[in-house]
């Protein structure tokens, strides 16, 4: 990777709410793309960021981001579903139940 050496990533250095903000990016740009490689990256890429916000709020009555990170997980769902991916959609709908 032409960055590793060059630029660190900062994203241990955003807030909760620039993550979850991150998460919704990556989300929306799974949707738009039409390469399911790409989508399936960029899916991961959201999962990986709410691992982050949910870890950072583990001890937190945040309601606004326990429901952001709910809204998420279902709208990985839906990507997923719709793009054939049944059983890893159902898993996030599952864990939707839990923060929204």
């Amino acid at each position: 990777m032409v960055f590793g050496s060059i630029i660190s990533s900062p994203r241990w250095n955003l807030s909760l709410q620039q993550v979850l903000d991150l998460a919704n990016i990556y989300l929306e740009n799974a949707s738009k793309s039409a390469d399911p490689d790409i989508v399936l990256v960029l899916c991961h890429d959201t999962e990986v960021s709410l691992s982050q916000v949910k870890k950072g709020i583990k001890h937190k009555e945040d309601r606004e981001m326990r429901e952001g990170i709910g809204s998420l997980y279902i709208g990985l769902g839906d990507l997923l579903a719709s793009k054939g991916h049944r059983v890893e959609a159902q898993a996030f709908y599952k864990k939707s139940e839990k923060w929204g």
